[in-house]
C-alpha cells in the first residue's frame, strides 16, 4: 500500500480497512485463486474506492513549497522527484477503468506475472497483455501532455 500511497498514515488506515474487509469476508474465499492474489484483490479495491472517494477528490495534499525546507542533497531532490512522479501516475492511474488499474496494479506493485493476473481476473493472458501495454501507453501520453 505504501508504494501506491506514498503515505504512511493513509497506508496504515487503508490497510486496516483492508483487514476488516478480509474478516468480513473470509467464509467468501473459495480458493479457485491463491489467497494472495484474493487479498490483493481486495486491497486494490480499497485503494480504488480512496482515489475515487469524495474526501480524497476534496482534500489532496497540497503545500505552497514556500513552507517547505529545501535540502542541498541530491539524495533528496531525486527522492522527492519521484515520489511526486508517482503521485501523478496514481492519480492519472484513478482515473482509468476499475480492470485497468487492477491489471496494472497487479503488474507494477503486485509483481504479478500476466498468466497470474489472467488467472486472477478471469481474462485471456492475451487480453491481459494487451490490455497492460495500452494503458501504459495511455499513461505515457497523458502524463507527457501534464508534465509539458
Amino acid at each position: 500500500m505504501y508504494k501506491q500511497t506514498l503515505d504512511r498514515e493513509l497506508t496504515k488506515d487503508i490497510t486496516q480497512d483492508i483487514f476488516i474487509s478480509v474478516l468480513r469476508t473470509i467464509h467468501s474465499f473459495d480458493g479457485r485463486a491463491s489467497f494472495r492474489t484474493w487479498l490483493y484483490k481486495i486491497a486494490n479495491s480499497r485503494l480504488i474506492d480512496h482515489y475515487r472517494s469524495k474526501y480524497y477528490k476534496q482534500n489532496k495534499k497540497t503545500e505552497p513549497i514556500d513552507e517547505k525546507t529545501v535540502y542541498e542533497s541530491i539524495e533528496f531532490t531525486i527522492d522527492v522527484e519521484t515520489k511526486d512522479e508517482a503521485r501523478k501516475v496514481l492519480e492519472v492511474l484513478a482515473r482509468f477503468d476499475r480492470e485497468l488499474q487492477q491489471i496494472v496494479r497487479l503488474k507494477i506493485y503486485g509483481e504479478y506475472t500476466f498468466s497470474e493476473i489472467a488467472a486472477s481476473l478471469e481474462l485471456p493472458e492475451s487480453t491481459v497483455k494487451t490490455k497492460y501495454y495500452a494503458t501504459i501507453r495511455k499513461l505515457k501520453n497523458i502524463l507527457k501532455g501534464e508534465w509539458r
